[in-house]
C-alpha cells in the first residue's frame, strides 16, 4: 500500500547566539529559510527539560560495541541522523533508502567503507573528538561522551531512538554538543547557517531526550569553526511525530514508501530490481499510472524542446564571440576556451593487435537496467 508524501508547514524556532567573542570563530544565527524554519524572538528562557516527559530510556551501551552490532541496533527504529530522509527533506538519502536499510535490505545497497581515507565519513569520525575539544575550550562548557542508544520514554514512540555526540553538562542553557565537519562543497550548505536537514536531526535529539537546546558546532575546512545553538520547538516536534510514524509504519507493513525523484530513489529501485525477467505489464487499466506515463511524455516534449531552444541560444552567443575567450553581460558572464590537449590509451585498438590481454586482465562490469519512453506513432 502507498501513501503521499506529505510537507511539513513552516513553522519557528527560537534561536540563541553564544555570548562569546573567539576571534577564530564565527558565531552565527541557526536559521535557513525552507521546510522547517524561520525567526522568532527568544520568549524565555530555556529549562533543561520538557515538563512532564521522562528521561530518555537508555537501550544500549555502546561503549564496547562494534560497528556492525551498532548498525543492526540502529535498525531497531529511526535515529537522529535518519530524521530527514525519514521526512523527506535529506539531501543525501531518500525515504526509499533508509526503508531498505530499516528493512534489512542494504545488503542489496553498496556499502560505505568507514575505513576510506577519502571519505567525508572517515574524516568526520576522526575530527569530532577535535570539534568537540575546541568547542568546549572556547565556551567553557563541559562535554561528555554518551555511550548508548537512547529511547524515547513514550510507549508509543519506542521507534524514536538517539545517539547524541556529547552531552553538555551542568548548563541550564543547552544540554545536547552535535559535532560536525563539512568540506568546500558541503560548506555551501552552511552559507545562511545550519541546513535544515541537521536542524531536523538536533529537532529529533532534543524530542528524543526532552532537553531544551542544543549546540552544533561545525568545522568548515578544516579552519573556521562555527557555533549555533537551536532551540527546541514544539510545534515541530509534534510534525516529526507525525511523519516519523508514518515512515514506520512503512517499515512495520514492509511496504516500500514512494519514490521522490531523488539519484538515492533511483539507485535504491536498481538494488531492488537490479534484473528484469523478460515478461510485459499491460498498465493502461490503472489509472495513476496511465497519468504519470502521460505526464512524462508531455514533459519529455518540453524538455526536448527547452534544450533546442538552451543549443541555440549558446550558439548564438558563441558565433558573436567568435575567437573571444569571454563574455560579459549585465547579469553574469561566459567563458568559452580550448581544453588542452592529452593522449590517451586506444584499448580498442591494443585488444585488435593483442586480444589476450583481455583474458588476462579482464575487469567486470556489472549490468543495469535501463529505462526507455517509446511513444504510440
Amino acid at each position: 500500500m502507498s501513501h503521499p508524501r506529505r510537507q511539513v508547514a513552516p513553522h519557528d524556532v527560537a534561536l540563541a547566539l553564544l555570548s562569546i567573542n573567539p576571534l577564530p570563530l564565527l558565531l552565527a544565527p541557526a536559521t535557513v529559510p525552507g521546510l522547517f524554519f524561520v525567526w522568532r524572538n527568544l520568549m524565555a528562557q530555556p529549562k533543561s527539560t520538557t515538563p512532564g516527559q521522562r528521561p530518555a530510556l537508555r537501550l544500549v551501551s555502546t561503549k564496547s560495541m562494534n560497528r556492525e552490532e551498532w548498525l543492526k541496533i540502529r535498525k531497531q527504529g529511526i535515529g537522529a541522523s535518519d530524521a530527514a530522509a525519514a521526512v523527506g527533506i535529506s539531501p543525501y538519502q531518500s525515504p526509499l533508502e533508509l526503508w531498505m536499510i530499516k528493512t534489512g535490505r542494504d545488503g542489496l545497497l553498496p556499502a560505505p567503507d568507514p575505513d576510506d581515507i577519502q571519505s567525508p565519513m572517515y574524516w568526520g569520525t576522526l575530527l569530532e573528538p577535535k570539534v568537540a575539544e575546541a568547542y568546549a575550550r572556547i565556551t567553557g562548557n563541559k562535554v561528555r561522551r554518551v555511550n548508548a542508544v537512547l529511547q524515547h520514554p513514550d510507549d508509543d514512540k519506542p521507534w524514536m531512538l538517539a545517539n547524541l555526540d556529547y552531552a553538555v553538562v551542568g548548563n541550564d542553557d543547552v544540554q545536547i554538543l552535535e559535532c560536525k565537519t563539512t568540506g568546500q562543497y558541503g560548506a555551501k550548505l552552511w552559507a545562511d547557517g545550519v541546513p535544515e536537514y541537521i536542524q531536523c536531526q538536533v529537532q529529533h535529539q532534543l524530542a528524543v531526550t526532552g532537553k531544551q537546546a542544543a549546540d552544533v558546532a561545525v568545522l568548515i575546512c578544516g579552519q573556521e569553526l562555527q557555533i549555533h545553538r537551536i532551540e527546541r520547538d514544539e510545534a515541530l516536534i509534534a510534525h516529526l511525530y507525525e511523519l516519523e510514524r508514518e515512515f514506520w509504519q512503512f517499515v512495520e507493513a514492509n511496504t516500500p514508501p514512494d519514490p521522490d525523484g531523488s539519484d538515492s530513489a533511483g539507485q535504491a529501485l536498481q538494488a531492488l530490481y537490479p534484473r528484469d525477467q523478460g515478461e510485459s505489464v499491460d498498465l493502461s487499466a490503472n489509472p495513476a499510472m496511465e497519468g504519470d506515463f502521460n505526464e512524462l511524455l508531455d514533459l519529455r516534449n518540453t524538455l526536448g524542446r527547452l534544450n533546442e531552444r538552451e543549443s541555440t541560444l549558446k550558439q548564438r552567443i558563441q558565433q558573436t564571440m567568435g575567437l573571444a575567450s569571454k563574455a560579459t553581460f549585465t547579469e553574469g558572464s561566459v567563458t568559452w576556451k580550448r581544453s588542452k590537449d592529452s593522449t590517451s590509451l586506444d584499448t580498442k585498438a591494443l585488444l585488435q593487435d593483442q586480444p589476450g590481454l583481455l583474458k588476462q586482465y579482464p575487469k567486470h562490469r556489472a549490468g543495469s537496467r535501463r529505462f526507455l519512453v517509446r511513444p504510440n506513432p
